[in-house]
Order: structure tokens, then sequence, then C-alpha cells
């Protein structure tokens, strides 16, 4: 065992076996089982006192709880497909199988179990740290990355301890996030114009006052599909990000997000937030703005680069109200 994951047991991540061929290990979370060979992620859990298993490829594994790490399993819903899946109750986190499948879930073979966030947490680093071979990003846009396919070799901390910038008012403020200038212009970016502007402050007024070029900003990410806070405004955050091949989960809303495309185009197909039954498809060109209801989950397809801007409202008892009906799904009625 490495170092590594000697670390990750002691936190009390529970590792049950390592297979010497392919080099992985197969990782315990209460009742699921976590192991992959050389091409699929299989979970495993109990329903109706027999075992039922999924498989996923391990690309699309790996790049799906990459985000939930990252994201701190966001808000509502992160599902890596359309069987498995986390649910956020901040400070604590569902793990289920088939529960928001409308096939399993009537049938009966669906599992649900709570965990407490830095268990589960630890389990899915711990995945990452043991899966993740060298020259793999689960982060990066396939074309940009090596494969997450075959047998274990090497690693790549580097990639999989990256997480999403958080703001605290906004880059270029005193304190707050850099201006990522280290990091080289994207491919589809090259375009794009890398002036910053001129700030001037009234006397008293320095340290107060900021401003960046979010379009320079965002055309030196380094990461695909993965929002990064810009701007806190109580508790308003913006949070670009550019988007490339396909959003690695179908996003659960637990509030309604609002979306501005920047550049380019996504294609969004929108299902059901409970049984996943498809609802509608969304093409978003630059200038388009919509809304994501609170009772949805959508996944988007970028065959270009492109840039987008997220709005979400932080405000922590959003949930509960819309749980409770207290706060109608959508932004707008029209009937």
């Amino acid at each position: 065992m490495t170092s590594m994951l000697k670390k990750f047991e002691d936190a009390g991540v529970k590792i049950i076996s390592h297979d010497v061929i392919t080099g992985y290990s197969t990782f315990q979370l209460g009742k699921f089982t976590f192991s992959r060979d050389e091409y699929f992620a299989k979970i495993t859990w109990e329903a109706k006192g027999q075992e039922f298993s999924h498989l996923m490829s391990a690309d699309a594994f790996l790049r799906a709880v990459m985000r939930d790490v990252a994201w701190g399993f966001f808000y509502g819903w992160v599902n890596f497909d359309h069987v498995i899946g986390t649910q956020n109750h901040y400070g604590s986190v569902d793990l289920y199988a088939g529960t928001f499948n409308g096939v399993l879930k009537n049938a009966g073979v669906d599992y649900v179990e709570n965990f407490e966030t830095p268990l589960i947490m630890a389990t899915f680093k711990a995945i990452l740290h043991d899966w993740v071979s060298e020259g793999f990003d689960p982060f990066a846009a396939p074309e940009e990355t090596g494969s997450a396919f075959g047998r274990k070799h090497g690693d790549n901390e580097a990639a999989i301890d990256r997480y999403r910038i958080a703001t605290k008012r906004m880059p270029s403020l005193p304190g707050d996030s850099p201006l990522r200038d280290d990091l080289p212009v994207n491919r589809h970016f090259e375009d794009v114009v890398q002036d910053e502007p001129f700030i001037h402050c009234e006397p008293g007024f320095e340290g107060q006052l900021g401003g960046f070029n979010l379009f320079k900003y965002l055309s030196r990410s380094d990461v695909t599909w993965n929002p990064s806070v810009t701007s806190v405004c109580k508790e308003s955050l913006f949070c670009p990000t550019t988007e490339e091949y396909i959003l690695p989960i179908f996003h659960g809303n637990d509030r309604v997000e609002w979306f501005l495309q920047f550049s380019d185009e996504i294609t969004w197909d929108i299902a059901d937030k409970i049984d996943g039954s498809p609802i509608a498809r969304v093409v978003m060109k630059p200038g388009d703005i919509c809304a994501m209801p609170a009772n949805i989950r959508h996944q988007g397809y970028s065959t270009k680069r492109s840039m987008l801007l997220v709005w979400e409202n932080a405000t922590p008892n959003l949930p509960e109200k819309y749980e409770s009906g207290e706060l109608s799904p959508y932004p707008i009625d029209f009937s």
C-alpha cells in the first residue's frame, strides 16, 4: 500500500483488496463496493437480499468523481450517469444506485445510504489517487489528456488535487485569487484579447476597486466543466467556466441556476430530476440566457471549447424552500 493510501485508510477509508495484476485497489463505503479493471469501474450494492452491480467506463467514472470532489458535492444531485450519483445535504451526502432511475426504482432494486461528508470525500479522493494513472487528467478535455485505461502506471496527483477556484470577492482585488497569467492561452481561444482594464481609484479607495478581463481569465482555464467563483456579492455567486466535449455528470438542481452563454454553442439535454425521463433539448448560442429550474437534471455538450457564465444563488435554506413547495421550481410562472 502506498503512503498516500495509508493516509486515507487512517482517515477511515476502507480498502478491502488490491489486484496485483492491474495495480488497482478495491474500496468499500458502507454497503457499496468500488472496483475497477483496465476498462471499467464497477459499483456493487445489495437490494432485496441480492447483490447488484453497475459498470461505467473508467474515464467517465473518474471524470464524474473528480467533479464531485472538486465541487464539494455541489448544489443538489451529481448523477455520474443514469444509475449512480450523490445528493448533497450540506453536512452529509447520500450515495445512491438507481434511486433516481425510474426503472430501477420501480423494480425495487435501488439503494441509497447516507454518509458524513468527510468520510465519503476521503473515499472518493482515495479512489482518484489510486485509479488515476500518470498522464490522465480527469479535468481536461479528451484531446488534452492521456488515457484512463489499462493497468496502473504512476499517478497524477497534481491534476486530481486541483480544485475549483473560489474567490472571496473577485480576482484582482488584494488577497483574492490570482488571475492565471502564468497559464497558457487555450488552443480554442487564441483570438481572445489579453488586455487588462486600467483601474484608477480616487484617493482613499485604494484596494476597494478592482477589475479584470474575464475573457482573458477564461481563455487560460486549464480545466473543463468546472465553474470557478469569480465574484461574490452576499449570496450571489458568478461562476464562469469553459466547456468542451461532454459535461461528465447529469447535474440535478436543488435551486434555480441561470446560464449566460458567452461564446460558441452548448447543447443541453434536460430531464426530470427524479426519474430521468427526458423533458427538452436547449441549444444556447452567444448572448443566450436560460434558467435551469429546481426540478430538473441537465447535461451539456460543446463541440468547441466555449465560455459559459453560471449564476448561483448560495442562500443556505433554498433547498428546503423548493422541496416544501414554498418556492416554485421555476423562476417565472407564465400560467
